[in-house]
């Protein structure tokens, strides 16, 4: 649903939809499982600018951004646990609200487990173009956040930001399960003097128990030998109205149809909703 409302995007502004494999969680992220998404995308007519970015492959550019960050005093390290942090109230990811513990200095005995960002009193916040204004006061909403995890690998929030600046992205168009990841995003931003995006997040599709469609909750996955079925529900779902018979049209027709009627203002304006066609049997 996301690559396909950011490709339209991209397509009918006459702009480049560039690839990114975000895999710098390299254990969950499996090369096959990779592989298998992009000859997905291609299969679904799906066409990207220059090469696929890999986070994995990216590590000494994190690293080097992370030591500009501790050079400036706006990192710092952190002894804590989860289970020291099991008593945190939650913020609306789901992730507990880091209280600053360490802020001040790693306690007596204690080794550096993980890097964070210094929020300290700072607040974000910006204009989506499908959600409207988002606000965040950091510190009481999500505390300080982690860069460089406990088991060493580098966080989300600040290979995207790296990701994101080093290739030029002016608009971002993805799905709403990371639009509070993204006030977190611009304050980092902000810290390394970097450009902020345009963003846009679409609605995600979820099942009658409101669980996004995954692997883990058995959706079935597109299938790649004729996609357009897909395409047309993922359409519908984003409020573009195709025309019924587009449903019988080849993979050319359909996303030809697309790019010149793509209207990103009628994208439903609510963070998830539910579509039987995707997962009914």
């Amino acid at each position: 649903m996301a690559a396909l409302g950011s490709c339209l995007d991209a397509r009918a502004r006459g702009g480049e939809w560039l690839l990114r494999m975000e895999d710098v969680d390299e254990p969950r992220c499996l090369r096959p499982a990779a592989a298998a998404m992009l000859a997905t995308l291609d299969a679904c007519g799906f066409a990207w600018d220059g090469e696929v970015v890999w986070q994995s492959q990216r590590k000494a550019r994190y690293r080097a951004v992370l030591d500009q960050l501790k050079r400036d005093g706006l990192a710092y390290p952190c002894a804590c646990t989860r289970r020291e942090q099991a008593d945190s109230p939650l913020a609306t990811d789901g992730a507990a609200i880091y209280p600053g513990t360490c802020r001040q200095g790693l306690p007596p005995g204690r080794p550096a487990r993980a890097w964070r960002l210094n929020v300290a009193g700072a607040a974000a916040g910006f204009d989506d173009a499908i959600q409207g204004r988002i606000d965040q006061q950091l510190a009481c909403d999500v505390g300080d956040f982690v860069l460089l995890r406990a088991d060493g690998y580098f966080a989300y929030q600040l290979a995207v930001v790296i990701d994101d600046a080093d290739q030029g992205i002016s608009d971002v168009v993805r799905g709403a399960d990371l639009l509070d990841s993204t006030p977190r995003q611009i304050f980092l931003q902000r810290c390394l003097g970097l450009a902020t995006p345009r963003y846009a997040h679409l609605p995600v599709v979820v099942d009658a128990r409101g669980e996004k469609l995954s692997k883990q909750t058995r959706a079935p996955a597109i299938d790649a030998a004729a996609p357009v079925p897909a395409l047309f529900a993922a359409l519908d779902f984003l409020g573009q109205t195709p025309p019924p018979e587009l449903r019988a049209a080849s993979l050319g027709e359909l996303w030809s149809w697309a790019i010149a009627h793509w209207d990103l203002a009628r994208v439903p304006h609510c963070r998830t909703a539910s579509a039987d066609f995707f997962y009914s049997a």
